[in-house]
């Protein structure tokens, strides 16, 4: 799911839509047909895993390009391919309904031919495999000082190894752009839990994590809008590279308090996405690469969460 503006309207609808589908969904954030029908696209999304895309207009920002299509009434969906719209829907439409839609006019499914992948994903890492692809990213980078996925793929797998100070050194020349990149501002908050968690140990003479742990979910029991004890929790299962944990514990503060701490959960909880979304697998000409069902399923809670 991708959120669309007039700035990337053409690349991320147009252009995208000439390879692959794109659904394109207007909607409002005050509609209650919107909060019904958007969890059931994103999960139509993950379910057809890269059969097609959709794409999210915010109605009320995005006046001229609901203009464009002719949109009267919220929810409305148009299908785009080739770059051209072929048929649409409005209204909350059941979910049996929207697959009949969708199957009219995508592409049957195909098993990919999957080929290895260029990065070592978390449950793949063995000395051998985690050098090999440590040694293919800093050549990488040795060609391109200014290739940001082979810096971000590096960064990471130094921090999954537990080599922090190593993360910070090949982190060090984009650090300047953690404001401008997402992915790069996302291993900064990974740094920071790490950082922050080392620093309540040594203050509390290196107590074991156990018992940081004990202490936060005492404070949590005693007060669910505890956001700062819930946070620094959060922070303890990153450092602890425990995803799943920590996105439910930032879904408890964004149930709570949507916009906390500057929306400090919810940009952690992207974060956490970008960190443990694998890296895109080479498929065959033509195929379409499938989708992680973990980040899936996590994208689906955090709009559930955010749009009710």
């Amino acid at each position: 799911m991708i959120d669309i503006t007039r700035a990337t309207f053409d690349t991320d609808i147009v252009q995208a839509s000439m390879h692959t589908p794109v659904l394109v969904d207007f909607w409002h954030p005050k509609s209650e047909q919107c909060k019904i029908i958007v969890p059931l696209l994103e999960k139509l999304e993950a379910d057809y895993a890269g059969r097609f895309i959709l794409a999210k207009v915010d109605a009320s920002q995005e006046q001229e390009i609901a203009q464009a299509f002719g949109v009267q009434s919220i929810p409305t969906c148009i299908l785009m391919m080739d770059g051209k719209p072929v048929d649409g829907f409005q209204g909350a439409v059941p979910e049996d309904k929207l697959k009949e839609f969708l199957d009219k006019h995508l592409p049957p499914a195909a098993e990919p031919e999957a080929e290895e992948p260029e990065t070592t994903e978390f449950a793949e890492i063995t000395p051998e495999t985690s050098e090999r692809a440590l040694n293919k990213l800093v050549e990488k980078l040795k060609a391109a000082p200014e290739d940001e996925t082979a810096r971000f793929d590096l960064v990471k797998l130094l921090m999954i190894l537990g080599r922090d100070d190593d993360a910070k050194i090949a982190f060090a020349p984009v650090i300047a752009k953690t404001s401008l990149v997402r992915k790069f501002d996302s291993l900064k908050r990974w740094m920071d839990a790490s950082d922050t968690i080392n620093s309540i140990a040594v203050q509390a003479v290196n107590t074991p994590a156990k018992a940081i742990f004990d202490t936060l979910n005492a404070k949590i029991a005693e007060n669910k809008r505890d956001f700062e004890s819930r946070y620094r929790k959060t922070q303890l299962l990153m450092a602890q590279q425990r995803w799943t944990e920590a996105m439910d514990e930032l879904l408890e503060i964004l149930m709570r308090d949507k916009a906390w701490n500057e929306d400090q959960a919810r940009k952690t909880y992207i974060a956490i996405l970008d960190i443990i979304e694998p890296a895109p697998v080479k498929v065959a000409d033509g195929q379409i690469p499938p989708v992680d069902p973990t980040v899936a399923t996590y994208r689906r809670r955090l709009s559930s969460v955010v749009l009710s």
